[in-house]
């Protein structure tokens, strides 16, 4: 990089300091569109899991067996289930049992990773050996594959799922972390600090995981995504949530098939909202990896 190149950033740095936060907000929209269209839709998700008590019309649990297959219409908007629950109630409540499954299997499984990842890059030799091949092992099963197989051993339960899922996220992260550690570890500060006498947790802590939280933060964002589908594939096969517990996977799984003719709006409604929630993840997740890759926010 020449003088000139290094002078241009250093002033479109001041630039970018100096524009007020709406203007800079504006132009980050008016660049990734889709990405705002998915943090628009993780805003609204987080917005009805955080007020969800406040918003509903019905409570989610009560059962109006005179409202059995209501249509969507000006009592029920979404319609109702066939205990004669409201589906837009049931909506607004399944979407914090998704995030709640989602953010806590997708922080857990993304912080294992992280540590497993640095350490592994960090100190090679046989730990890195036995690091990898457990990985390796882990990611030879399908996600779905082993999160049944684990719910199968544990039992249903919200618990239970959130262990699931989190397992096959560790080594996923765990590789993308390792390949950047990699690079750090080679750098003249990590050698700088062995030779003054830095523990090695010190050099972990302070010099490797803050250059790997960029990989580190959009592996999360799209892990919520993945844990949201496979809370729902559980809890459809009734391995996952139970009832009374209102979730998108359970309600596909009282309307799918049997009254998929006579009242399609029992499924429909659910199967978008899982659609939609993984969708607006993975906008706003390819969309913060842009942002945050100096070489893909340069080109």
């Amino acid at each position: 990089m020449t003088a000139t190149d290094v002078r241009i950033d250093t002033d479109a740095e001041q630039v970018v300091a100096r524009t007020p936060w709406p203007a800079a907000l504006l132009g980050l929209i008016r660049r990734y569109p889709l990405g705002a269209a998915g943090a628009l839709v993780v805003l609204v998700m987080i917005f009805a899991a955080v007020f969800a008590d406040v918003i509903v019309p019905y409570d989610p649990e009560d059962n109006y067996y005179e409202y059995m297959f209501t249509a969507p219409g000006a009592q029920y908007w979404l319609g109702a289930d066939d205990f004669g629950r409201d589906i837009l109630s049931r909506l607004i409540y399944g979407a914090r049992t998704a995030l709640f499954v989602g953010f806590v299997a997708a922080f857990i499984g993304a912080t294992g990773g992280l540590v497993l990842g640095v350490a592994s890059a960090y100190f090679g030799g046989w730990f890195d050996l036995v690091v990898q091949r457990v990985m390796d092992v882990i990611m030879a099963f399908p996600l779905i594959i082993l999160a049944l197989a684990v719910v199968s051993v544990l039992g249903p339960g919200i618990d239970k799922v959130i262990i699931a899922i989190t397992i096959p996220f560790i080594p996923q992260c765990a590789r993308v972390v390792r390949s950047s550690a990699l690079a750090i570890r080679e750098i003249p500060y990590v050698d700088a600090a062995r030779a003054c006498g830095f523990s090695h947790t010190r050099i972990i802590l302070r010099h490797m995981v803050p250059n790997v939280m960029a990989p580190f933060l959009i592996m999360i964002t799209a892990f919520v995504g993945q844990a949201i589908l496979l809370e729902a594939s559980l809890s459809y096969l009734g391995l996952g949530v139970q009832e009374p517990i209102a979730a998108w996977g359970l309600m596909l799984q009282g309307g799918a098939e049997e009254y998929a003719e006579s009242a399609p709006w029992i499924a429909i409604f659910p199967g978008l909202a899982i659609s939609l929630a993984v969708f607006g993840f993975n906008l706003f997740g390819d969309a913060l990896r842009d942002v945050l890759d100096p070489k893909l926010r340069k080109r």
